[in-house]
């Protein structure tokens, strides 16, 4: 799935010219947290995030916090003094798995979508991919996730899935993880589009495999939980 199929397509945007207190305002109207700057022609020229509001703005302690000077003195303060320039951008071509990557490696909480012009199309966030992901993994169904722990052998995920679907059980999605204790082995995640699932468990264990409970595997088999 590509970004150009998840991204935010009418994106809130500010220019160089607006101050702070005009941009503090658009992103509270539109509950947004990132304001990508662009120039005349739509080109990115910069980002402003909520937190940047707030590092320009004077504390809520001070006695003359919203008082009319104070006002309009942060009204002269324009985004392109405030604005980041180094932007980390992506292609509307960048899979979510890119995208999703990215934001571990930058911590950046959304990135702007822009083309071969750099002309802003769109925005991802955070909260855009976790969308996605539900989408594609089918969780926004009623269902029950399973764990089972197989062999890194050819066939073992055909195997399984013969195995659910004999039992007439549809799949919402099935991953596939390391099993940090063993190399030779992954850990296999079927997320079944039912809540009766006993039976299949059952005949999976009688075939040899060993089940996993899910949130044990998370919370005690990631590197570095020890």
């Amino acid at each position: 799935m590509f970004v150009n199929k998840s991204m935010t397509r009418k994106v809130i945007t500010g220019n160089p010219e607006m101050n702070l207190i005009e941009a503090r305002e658009l992103m509270i109207e539109h509950q947004i947290r990132h304001l990508p700057i662009v120039d005349q022609e739509n080109r990115l020229v910069g980002i402003v995030t909520d937190r940047d509001i707030r590092s320009a703005m004077p504390s809520i302690v001070l006695d003359d916090y919203d008082s009319s000077d104070e006002r309009k003195r942060l009204s002269g303060i324009r985004l392109e003094n405030i604005m980041t320039r180094d932007l980390v951008t992506v292609s509307p071509m960048y899979t979510i798995q890119d995208a999703l990557l990215l934001i571990q490696k930058t911590r950046v909480g959304a990135f702007p979508v822009v083309d071969d012009e750099k002309r802003l199309i769109g925005i991802i966030s955070i909260r855009d991919l976790v969308r996605a992901f539900i989408n594609v993994l089918g969780i926004g169904e009623p269902g029950t996730l399973i764990g089972i722990l197989v062999d890194q052998k050819v066939g073992q995920m055909k195997r399984i899935v013969d195995a659910i679907t004999e039992e007439r059980i549809s799949f919402g999605s099935i991953l596939v993880a390391r099993y940090w204790e063993e190399e030779d082995k992954r850990a296999v995640f079927p997320y079944l589009l039912t809540n009766n699932v006993a039976r299949v468990k059952k005949k999976l264990q009688d075939m040899g495999y060993t089940l996993l409970d899910p949130m044990e595997w998370y919370i005690d088999k990631l590197p570095g939980n020890e």
